[in-house]
């Protein structure tokens, strides 16, 4: 038996009466949040909270936090008008002094308040179109504005992304990149996790405590399969839980302004296709959308890997949508605020909302939730001769298996039954992928802790 796992840790029995959108509801949408959550969701909830009440570890290994805590349950109890949380032998970290965290406390609610949304509103019986593209949006914008988070005011939200598993050089970069674009006023939005997505805002937390700033957002995206491996990070205020990566990926693209993209592994990887995939669409070739690849001096190489790897699927014309900025925070912040008055001024021109991108086209090939088995995995069209919007959909696809097999429970259990998943596409693509992906591990990007196990295998 492992040791760190046999000693019983302390935890803490509690009732939370949570407010933000929760304790204004009819006696009809209680009942309905009380159906859900002891329902077939319970478990999920469960786990989320989890999650959420373990906030700040290092480990990203999903089911960690549920050996830990064996015993931990919440939950939700009908109030006149409202609910209370009751939690179970939570984890005491989440507590000082017998009281909750309040940040804990907030995304704690922000969990119920997600997950319930999405059972009630998303369910068989919605009514919600979600099998068109129209249908899937209006899906993403319902989630976001139920969750508080569509704000009307000039275009001031990054999206940041990159790894969890950084090295210690690049996470002071990212908070020195974070500290810039926050002396320019402006938000950020991640994946909510550790790493890459906690720098920046960590920086930006001081940037705006020097310009006093006091309603500053760090909002955090995330979505099931992933929160479990990466707990939200403390400094996340506003945490968001998406149905599926896909309708997360969606979120970041809709809601954000301009992108900026940190040293990652395989999830980066995905994100990046994801987003030149859309972008090289004619539909939105015109559309102005700031996207910064940046790291350290040191990190030069990781982006002339991941610059090469786009040239050959993606050609050369991918390389007009993004920029390469090495070592230079202040040049990534600058740029990046010129990028967002370019889009204030599209927005005007177009009428189009700034706090939820209408204009932006996303196909429904980027929208259709993608379940990584082994058949799904092997069936991708990794070849040339398609359009490359049509590859960077496979490739990310493939990406987000690999993702799964890594840090997602469900990815982890296949793989454990039938072993790596397989990859097959064009020599020279796959000659590409197996270096990318090989350079990954080797840069310890695939994981936080411990030795890297392949859950994937190239076939050329």
């Amino acid at each position: 038996m492992d040791f760190a796992t046999s000693i019983p840790l302390p935890t803490v029995d509690a009732r939370i009466y949570p407010r933000n959108g929760l304790d204004i509801l009819s006696r009809a949408e209680v009942a309905r949040l009380r159906d859900a959550s002891t329902g077939g969701m319970h478990e999920l909830l469960r786990r989320c909270a989890l999650a959420v009440l373990t906030s700040g570890s290092t480990s990203d290994d999903p089911r960690a936090a549920r050996d830990l805590y064996p015993t931990f349950d919440i939950q939700v109890q009908q109030q006149d008008r409202g609910v209370r949380i009751d939690l179970l032998n939570a984890p005491a970290m989440a507590f000082v002094d017998g009281e909750l965290i309040h940040g804990v406390a907030e995304l704690l609610a922000a969990v119920v308040r997600d997950l319930a949304y999405t059972a009630i509103e998303l369910g068989e019986n919605c009514g919600r179109d979600l099998e068109s593209s129209e249908g899937i949006t209006d899906a993403v914008f319902s989630l976001l504005r139920n969750a508080r988070v569509l704000q009307p005011g000039d275009p001031n939200l990054v999206v940041c992304w990159g790894g969890h598993s950084i090295n210690r050089d690049e996470y002071l970069y990212t908070k020195q990149v974070g500290y810039e674009l926050g002396l320019r006023g402006i938000d950020i939005c991640t994946g909510c996790g550790p790493g890459a997505m906690k720098g920046p805002m960590k920086g930006a937390t001081i940037a705006h405590a020097k310009q006093r700033r006091r309603r500053m957002r760090y909002i955090g995206i995330t979505e099931p399969g992933i929160i479990a491996a990466e707990s939200p990070n403390p400094i996340v205020n506003h945490l968001v839980i998406m149905p599926d990566i896909e309708k997360r990926l969606e979120a970041f693209v809709r809601m954000g302004h301009g992108i900026i993209v940190f040293p990652g592994g395989v999830g980066t990887a995905e994100e990046i296709l994801y987003l030149l995939g859309i972008l090289l669409r004619e539909e939105n070739r015109d559309l102005p959308f700031p996207l910064i690849l940046t790291g350290p001096t040191a990190s030069a190489p990781y982006f002339e890997q991941i610059d090469r790897f786009l040239r050959l699927t993606l050609g050369e014309a991918a390389t007009s949508r993004y920029e390469i900025v090495v070592g230079e925070p202040r040049e990534v912040a600058a740029r990046m605020s010129k990028g967002l008055k370019r889009v204030r001024e599209q927005r005007i021109g177009h009428r189009d909302s700034f706090f939820f991108n209408w204009s932006i086209d996303i196909p429904l090939p980027f929208q259709r939730p993608f379940v990584p088995t082994h058949e799904a995995m092997a069936a991708l069209d990794l070849h040339h001769g398609r359009k490359p919007h049509e590859l960077a959909a496979d490739l990310r696809r493939a990406f987000s298996g690999i993702v799964a097999g890594n840090v997602k429970e469900d990815g982890i259990r296949r793989v454990e039954e039938f072993g790596p998943f397989e990859i097959h596409g064009d020599e020279d693509i796959m000659q590409a992928l197996d270096a990318l992906l090989r350079g990954f591990v080797q840069q310890h990007r695939m994981k936080i802790a411990g030795d890297y196990r392949p859950c994937y295998r190239v076939v050329t």
